[in-house]
């Protein structure tokens, strides 16, 4: 590879609960090699930005070029995201309380320049550049995974308000409700977010309910109920995963409802693990969740699958390269 065709050459890193995605990419966004590694349960952020490190090598590898080559890496992180790139709050990643110096850190070791960003809201940003948004100027990207992020187009441009805009997993959805792991009570993502479906399975489970989600679990050696569990043990006829995932759906609809009615967008982007696993029936279900709640619910906005699937979290993080 030319060393002017080099430079034009982006890293992209999408940091999840449960995962970390990787892609290197052209100046059109082509991807040029990609991998994905699991986000450690245990350790601190230094854990974490060692995982991500070596993820990305692995995507560099497979493209043939070198991190210090390239033009830059952009990372999308879960978190309150600091101008300089640091990143707090994250507290779906293990230790992740107080602030610590992502961008300085992942610059030292690949020898790069890089800038981080909200992990949904450049995932949305992608979808509206060269995704499913590219034909609305409004769009409200709902991310439903480990938890649930929002992200923000208005007028064609990302919203990021006072640096918290999109937080729509902590729309209250029930007065009082389930605690969240945020240590709120009745957020959305306390009821769809899969970390708090998990423990929610796991609670029950213990009181005595009958479910296969732990054997699969077990089956497949996942430290977590991964979306493919969810999908496996809805197949097979799992009452509690049924009712859990419907309880997901319903508040998802709520919420969404909620925030459409606020900024009136013309299109909502389901992804995420589960949103993307599940599909465009997933999509439909929660747009029906959302019609009771809609103040115009004559006019509904469309809602559709992210069409960048699981690397448009991290193709948007690799667009923060310019």
């Amino acid at each position: 590879m030319s060393p002017r065709v080099r430079r034009k050459v982006r890293g992209g890193i999408d940091l999840g609960g449960t995962k970390i995605q990787t892609v290197v990419v052209d100046s059109k966004h082509k991807v040029l090699g990609e991998a994905r590694g699991e986000t450690p349960l245990e350790g601190g952020p230094q854990d974490v930005a060692d995982a991500m490190v070596i993820t990305l090598r692995e995507a560099v590898e497979e493209a043939g070029v070198e991190t210090a080559a390239m033009s830059g890496v952009g990372v999308g992180s879960p978190g309150a995201v600091g101008e300089d790139g640091s990143v707090s709050e994250a507290r779906n990643l293990p230790g992740w309380e107080g602030m610590f110096p992502l961008a300085e850190t992942l610059s030292g070791e690949l020898g790069t320049a890089v800038r981080v960003g909200n992990d949904v809201q450049v995932a949305t940003d992608a979808e509206f550049a060269i995704g499913v948004g590219q034909p609305y100027k409004s769009l409200l990207g709902v991310f439903w995974g480990t938890g649930v992020g929002g992200g923000l187009i208005i007028d064609g441009k990302p919203w990021l308000g006072r640096g918290a805009a999109g937080e729509i997993g902590h729309m209250v959805v029930k007065e009082d409700g389930k605690k969240c792991p945020c240590g709120r009570h009745g957020c959305m993502e306390a009821y769809a977010g899969r970390i708090a479906m998990e423990a929610e399975a796991r609670h029950r489970h213990k009181k005595g309910e009958k479910t296969e989600l732990f054997k699969l679990q077990e089956k497949k050696d996942k430290p977590r109920l991964t979306s493919g569990i969810w999908e496996d043990a809805l197949n097979d006829g799992d009452k509690l995963a049924k009712h859990l995932f419907d309880r997901a759906i319903e508040a998802l609809g709520t919420g969404v409802a909620s925030a459409v009615n606020l900024i009136d967008p013309e299109a909502v982007v389901i992804g995420g693990g589960m949103g993307v696993r599940f599909g465009q029936p997933c999509a439909d279900r929660i747009l029906e969740e959302m019609k009771p709640h809609l103040f115009v619910d004559e006019n509904p906005p469309v809602v559709d699958v992210a069409a960048l699937g699981d690397l448009g979290g991290a193709i948007g993080a690799a667009m923060l390269v310019a």
